[in-house]
């Protein structure tokens, strides 16, 4: 995604773990945003585009069984991290600056997979910001939850790696070349972005676009 808004001409700011920063930290997050640098990057522009791409599959397992630090990890992650991110944007925008949000959710958000009961959650709670959000209509705010489809990652060889009772469809989904790669899945999500109708449908899935 990132390679792509560039290429397209987009003036970039990106944040992960490869830029130095922890996003399943509170604190990380905090100082990060604390620094103003989000809010000089969008400050004067008049066309914003958030996408919250950042996200963890684990904890896998069967609840009762999870990791206590590992569970307020992902919720940080998924959840609380995407939320202060977008609402440092809103806040810090020109007026009349165009702003579209993209939450990349899953199909996990909309329909339970044994074991990955944290991830659907919080892919859930993404759906449902952005629903929420949509509806408050704020002007020149677009917004939607995003599934982009089951992509080739390396999250993918961790789900692959782990014990639930699906894991054998997601093997078989590698072995027969049924993944998406990650630049046709970024090619995908810009696409719907750039539609007139971005936004209208808060929940969208790539492959449901045409």
């Amino acid at each position: 995604l990132a390679a792509r808004l560039r290429a397209e001409g987009w003036d970039v700011l990106g944040v992960s773990r490869a830029s130095g920063v922890d996003l399943a930290s509170p604190d990380a997050v905090a100082a990060w945003l604390a620094d103003g640098a989000v809010a000089a990057h969008v400050a004067d522009a008049d066309e914003v585009l958030l996408v919250n791409n950042a996200g963890t599959v684990a904890p896998i397992g069967v609840s009762g069984g999870l990791p206590a630090d590992a569970v307020q990890a992902a919720v940080q992650l998924n959840v609380t991290t995407p939320l202060l991110l977008t609402e440092a944007v809103l806040a810090a925008r020109a007026p009349g600056a165009d702003v579209r949000v993209v939450h990349v959710s899953s199909g996990a958000a909309r329909r339970p997979i044994t074991g990955w009961a944290v991830y659907c959650a919080t892919k859930a709670a993404l759906d449902m910001h952005a629903r929420a959000v949509a509806a408050e209509g704020l002007p020149g705010v677009r917004i939607a939850a995003v599934a982009p489809g089951v992509v080739d990652t390396d999250m993918q060889a961790h789900i692959r790696g782990a014990d639930f009772p699906t894991r054998d469809r997601f093997v078989d989904l590698a072995t027969s070349g049924g993944l998406t790669s990650p630049d046709d899945a970024a090619a995908a999500i810009l696409r719907l972005v750039a539609r007139p109708d971005f936004g209208e449908r808060p929940v969208a899935d790539v492959r449901d676009e045409h």
